[in-house]
């Protein structure tokens, strides 16, 4: 990630040049006292000398001088452990670093200190503007660490050895900044996921996530790099991995600790999940698509507005897809993110049920809204195995006020198996996402941790409900689930209000089943099993290195006595972005989308 531009520095002409090459206006080395990297330092976030010249004698423990730009020199130190004895040094301007300076190497640096901005934060810096008396030494010592230290700002810029297994927790960086995101007590939870937006809870939540992330970066500031050193020719691990010996300079860049690796640590992988297995006589799924676009439908108009960007990159999604759906076995699967292109053979959904069913005795169908349903470029949809369930009556759509250019329309059918039994009603759903384009008033972000239009989406959740309540589909149906992509976690406004209003967390229904509370126990219950212990916690997504659920599925009390199970097939938020078809294609169902799908067993 590219550093912020060195500070300006005070002064005007041939004196203030001479100031920002770390010398005197006349000429020479600076004439700086001698100190100990621990008095550069000092005790707090920036240098006490800030603006001095110094004059120090450390050995250089690290060279990043291609990646970063500067070296890191370390001292005996001061015996103190509230102050730290490493620093960064930078050549200043006009002066370039002795060709025997190098790692190993103990000289002593002429400068001045600055605080180095790097984004929101800085840095302790020696500008250098002469080095001399360089020797060969013991290369630098790593301090061990056998938990989280008390504080990161102690050993700014000295080398540490991470002894502590670290957990991943997020790799959407590696390839574009050579980042990965760690924690020292394994997965880490979106906030809003765990506890109210806006409570104390939500904001004790956010600290200690905080406090126990760190970063692993590569000493470098490239964008894109072609290869990852600490990587070292290995595949970015899953979310769930384990890190060991992580050894490296530790440094504070863009708002967060990070330790810049010289060398690659040990990973251990997570192990990938076999495909979940539900009780019951009726299996219900939602997938969101990743944007399943088919260009033309007859294998042109690539590349599309989204999606695969030619025919030959649509053949590795939908096999991916096909795998992902054909694994979880369901008898209904509620879809998001599918192109709005109509119903009919060049649709991308009959696409997909033409390779679903190729080469299988399944006969998947699609429910037809007749148009879209809603005008959005993506949509919803329905499907289902036509040997197993039949469609019930017309399907039902609702548009108008958020629905439409904002939510996706909801589409809900009716279904019951083909032997008998009886009907459930599904309902697809897509929220709006938490981008903030256009977003204003109340849909902008209110820094409570729901991010941008969470007006319209608990709006959504409402009219949802009130649209159900006027029993669309006819009366006696019941028996609903409403499910997909609510683009909320779980104790954000729209899905609590949801189970206020009676609707029960499949999962939490599930946990309380297990743990030998009533599965009917209703809002309560559900309400407060969605913020309880983080064993056996459900996540669906992985977002900047936390987990949480934007998937949903939501039972109504009739149906809520047929629950008999409800997992997640963690197959794609823990994968790798590079292992989708549109990078290393990893062949199976390995990151099909970016969200996990979700399964329910129902005995009806």
């Amino acid at each position: 990630m590219a550093a912020g531009p060195l500070p300006a520095l005070a002064g005007t002409g041939s004196a203030a040049n001479a100031a920002d090459r770390g010398e005197p206006a006349t000429g020479g080395p600076a004439k700086g006292r001698a100190v100990a990297i621990a008095q550069v330092q000092g005790r707090g976030a920036a240098s006490p000398l800030a603006g001095e010249p110094v004059v120090l004698t450390a050995t250089v423990s690290a060279d990043f001088r291609e990646g970063l730009g500067g070296l890191f020199v370390q001292d005996a130190g001061d015996g103190d452990a509230a102050t730290s004895d490493g620093l960064f040094v930078r050549a200043a301007e006009g002066f370039q670093f002795p060709a025997d300076v190098a790692a190993g190497r103990q000289c002593r640096f002429h400068g001045r200190v600055i605080e180095e901005k790097r984004g929101a934060d800085s840095a302790t810096t020696l500008l250098a503007g002469h080095i001399d008396r360089c020797r060969d030494a013991a290369p630098v010592p790593a301090l061990a660490l056998d938990a989280l230290p008390a504080d990161w700002e102690a050993l700014e810029g000295m080398r540490v050895r991470i002894d502590a297994p670290l957990a991943v927790t997020g790799t959407d960086a590696v390839q574009r900044f050579g980042e990965l995101a760690v924690s020292f007590d394994g997965r880490q939870w979106q906030p809003s996921e765990v506890a109210r937006p806006g409570s104390p809870e939500h904001a004790t939540g956010a600290a200690r996530n905080a406090r126990q992330r760190l970063l692993l970066d590569d000493g470098s500031q490239q964008r894109d790099p072609a290869q990852v050193a600490w990587l070292d020719g290995r595949e970015i691990p899953r979310v769930g991995a384990t890190v060991r010996d992580a050894e490296g300079i530790v440094e504070q860049r863009h708002g967060g600790w990070r330790l810049q690796l010289d060398a690659a640590p040990r990973i251990e992988a997570a192990a990938r999940p076999a495909p979940p297995q539900v009780p019951g006589n009726v299996r219900v799924a939602a997938f969101n698509l990743e944007n399943l676009f088919n260009g033309d439908g007859r294998g042109g108009g690539f590349p599309t507005e989204r999606g695969a960007r030619t025919p030959q990159a649509l053949d590795a999604q939908l096999a991916k897809l096909v795998a992902t759906i054909r694994d979880l076995d369901p008898d209904v699967a509620a879809l998001m993110e599918l192109e709005n292109d109509g119903h009919d053979a060049d649709s991308s959904l009959a696409r997909l049920l033409r390779e679903l069913n190729e080469g299988d005795s399944a006969q998947w169908r699609f429910v037809d809204a007749g148009r879209g349903p809603g005008t959005d470029t993506i949509r919803v949809g329905l499907i289902y195995r036509g040997d197993r369930v039949v469609a019930r009556g017309r399907p039902a759509v609702l548009e108008g006020g958020p629905f439409g250019e904002r939510s996706r329309v909801p589409l809900a059918q009716a279904f019951r198996r083909k032997d008998g039994g009886k009907e459930f009603v599904v309902v697809a759903n897509h929220f709006k996402s938490k981008g903030c384009s256009e977003a204003e008033g109340a849909d902008a972000d209110q820094k409570d941790g729901q991010g941008c239009w969470n007006g319209l989406r608990l709006d959504s959740a409402q009219r949802l409900h009130r649209w159900l309540e006027s029993a669309p589909l006819g009366k006696d149906r019941e028996r609903v689930v409403i499910l997909g992509d609510f683009n909320a976690y779980a104790m954000e406004d729209p899905v609590r209000w949801l189970r206020e209003q009676g609707w029960s967390d499949a999962f939490a229904a599930v946990a309380d089943a297990a743990a030998g509370s009533a599965a009917g126990a209703g809002t309560g219950a559900a309400g407060d099993a969605a913020s309880g212990s983080a064993a056996g916690r459900p996540w669906s997504y992985v977002y900047q290195g936390l987990s949480g659920r934007l998937d949903h599925a939501l039972l109504s009390p009739s149906l809520l006595p047929h629950l008999r199970g409800a997992a997640e097939w963690h197959v794609n938020a823990d994968e790798p972005d590079d292992a989708g078809y549109a990078g290393r294609n990893v062949p199976g169902p390995w990151r099909s989308s970016d969200h996990d799908p979700l399964l329910l067993g129902f005995d009806l």
